[in-house]
């Protein structure tokens, strides 16, 4: 069968599945890595709740079936799973059938998972072939040795989430059986995308696409399945035209430079993103792999107290997105709900989303990307105790997961590792802070590192705090700089953090003013009590902005937040994503610092 007909006849398959059982997120999760031979196993699942930790004494691990339907990829708490059930779950079992196309003779199947909270073990047939630790990280596993194309296979896959252990990350995840505070629905199994692929054996694994627009060129890393005596062509487009083309030989040493002549630059007032077209081809010529990608042109750097984007001083106005939904809870229920989530962002005035408490998915940062939102990545740390040596470990597994994952993305311009590590210790905390700073800087050069949000410092790109001080002279007079003085901070008195040295200086948590009609008011929080009417609100929110504009030192700021979150009615929309007030008004108060203010 030839590789169009095959391709074809993939398409239609995945068409098909989506009128048969109205297949959810049916499209492409990987938007900068797209290939044309893929299959999507969103939709019915069978499953089983494991209370008692006994299935694998029971041999689940072979079961052809479990006695109740879950629809993936929601997880089984949301109202989307068919299931919304809230209380704790520590183990649970999936199954469902893979049909593996005939036509995937001789390629590599590759089974991808977009997440998994929080230990997921593989099993195919009753075999074990793969465990992994993160619930937000994305992994694959090769079922090559394990499935034969034109055959059925049984795919069983065991959830481990103890919430409660401290070992792990979970996030905004409460740890009460109700949510409350800023504490919220729990997130247990599969929520993100499960799809399978079929690529060559050569065949492209992964690249690194670094914009340098200093010197006005792309510069391509790639990394094969197997390096052979084959080509790697790489075009570069601008729409229809081919910008740069480069042909250099299969290698994981290989460093493709595309020179860019007229470079159109990426940021959030003009998104410009150019195509890219990776074709590895045999000895002989032949196409045996073509993955589809784009890149934006642009650089990010802090300098003399200022974050920069390039090359000049951008005034960065985030909004707190948690990435919460009524009926999916972490997962979108579309992809045209994470579109629309930016949309509201911009027309509230940001220009972007600090994601909070949640590795967002990468159909988010595509968004991103095309739509022109800056973004700053963060882990779901919290629930990690950051003074034990394992779950240090562990952190340190799925962080390195997700920068490598999502690097590429033009809209991600700062990772945040932590957030509010309060009681951080001098031993394993420093230590875990100074190995993750060193390891992203490693992984990634290109991007300065917040490295816990709200202060806690060890080691540090971006000086971050938090302060929902809610009068607006009071706020003015904290943040103002005294000559000979730190500014303030939320975090004192403890001789080994980081004294401040000039790095930029950002508010990246301030606001959080409760607002919510007269029916919502039952057991709901904000910062600073509710203001007595919209008059009222808006009046506090333009002091607020008026402080953060007086500061010359002040460089960007964090508004809590997007949306309400169950109960934690701040949002400047409501959860069901309605806008509170006059959305006009609102945007025109937070645009009063303007993105390029210096």
């Amino acid at each position: 069968m030839n590789k169009l007909l095959t391709a074809a006849l993939l398409l239609l398959l995945n068409v098909w599945s989506g009128f048969s059982e109205n297949l959810p997120r049916p499209e492409y999760p990987r938007p900068q890595f797209e290939r044309t031979d893929w299959i999507n196993l969103n939709g019915t699942w069978t499953y089983q709740f494991d209370f008692g930790n006994s299935g694998k004494d029971r041999r689940l691990q072979s079961a052809e079936k479990f006695d109740q339907n879950i629809t993936v990829p929601f997880c089984p708490e949301s109202k989307l799973s068919g299931v919304g059930h809230t209380d704790f779950i520590n183990q649970m079992w999936y199954q469902r059938n893979l049909s593996i196309p005939a036509g995937w003779e001789g390629k590599k199947i590759l089974l991808h998972f977009g997440a998994v909270d929080y230990l997921s073990e593989i099993f195919i047939d009753g075999k074990f072939i793969n465990r992994h630790f993160g619930g937000s990280s994305s992994y694959t596993v090769d079922l090559t040795r394990y499935v034969k194309p034109g055959q059925n296979h049984n795919l069983v896959v065991f959830v481990k989430d103890d919430q409660r252990s401290g070992m792990q990350t979970i996030g905004k995840q409460c740890n009460n059986f109700f949510s409350g505070g800023c504490s919220y629905t729990r997130v247990t199994g599969i929520w993100q995308t499960v799809w399978m692929e079929a690529v060559a054996p050569a065949g492209l694994k992964a690249v690194i696409a670094r914009p340098d627009i200093d010197q006005k060129q792309l510069v391509i890393l790639p990394e094969f399945y197997n390096e052979s005596n084959g080509t790697l062509e790489v075009s570069l487009m601008d729409g229809q035209k081919v910008v740069a083309n480069k042909t250099v030989k299969c290698g994981n040493g290989s460093t493709i430079v595309l020179p860019i002549k007229n470079v159109k630059l990426w940021t959030p007032e003009t998104p410009n993103l150019y195509d890219i077209i990776y074709r590895v081809k045999d000895a002989k010529g032949n196409v045996i792999d073509e993955v589809k990608s784009y890149a934006g042109m642009r650089k990010v750097h802090t300098a003399n107290g200022l974050f920069y984007l390039n090359n000049e001083p951008y005034f960065q106005r985030l909004v707190l997105d948690q990435g919460y939904y009524p009926d999916g809870i972490w997962t979108a229920p579309t992809d045209e709900a994470l579109k629309q989530d930016i949309a509201l962002g911009k027309a509230a005035g940001f220009n972007g989303a600090r994601l909070h408490q949640k590795v967002f998915e990468e159909r988010y940062y595509y968004w991103a990307d095309k739509l022109g939102y800056i973004t700053w990545g963060e882990a779901a740390s919290w629930g990690v105790d950051v003074n034990n040596d394992l779950a240090a470990r562990n952190f340190i597994s799925e962080w390195s997961e997700v920068v490598v994952r999502d690097r590429n993305h033009p809209s991600l311009v700062t990772w945040t590792p932590f957030n509010e590590t309060w009681g951080g210790g001098p031993d394993a905390y420093v230590r875990l802070i100074t190995n993750i700073y060193h390891l992203t800087k490693a992984m990634d050069p290109t991007r300065p590192i917040n490295d816990a949000s709200g202060d806690n410092h060890v080691l540090t790109d971006i000086w971050s705090v938090h302060n929902y001080t809610q009068e607006k002279d009071k706020l003015m007079e904290q943040l103002t700089f005294t000559e000979g003085k730190e500014p303030y901070r939320n975090a004192r008195d403890k001789d080994y953090l980081a004294v401040y040295e000039g790095q930029p200086y950002m508010v990246d948590e301030f606001g959080g003013i409760p607002w919510m009609d007269e029916k919502n008011r039952k057991n709901s929080w904000g910062y600073g009590g509710m203001p007595a009417d919209a008059e009222a609100f808006y009046a506090r929110l333009e002091g607020q902005i008026d402080a953060l504009a007086a500061s010359e030192n002040v460089c960007g700021f964090c508004y809590t937040q997007l949306t309400d979150v169950e109960q934690e009615k701040n949002g400047v929309y409501y959860y069901n994503r309605q806008p509170k007030l006059d959305m006009k008004r609102i945007k025109a108060i937070f645009e009063k610092i303007p993105s390029r203010k210096h």
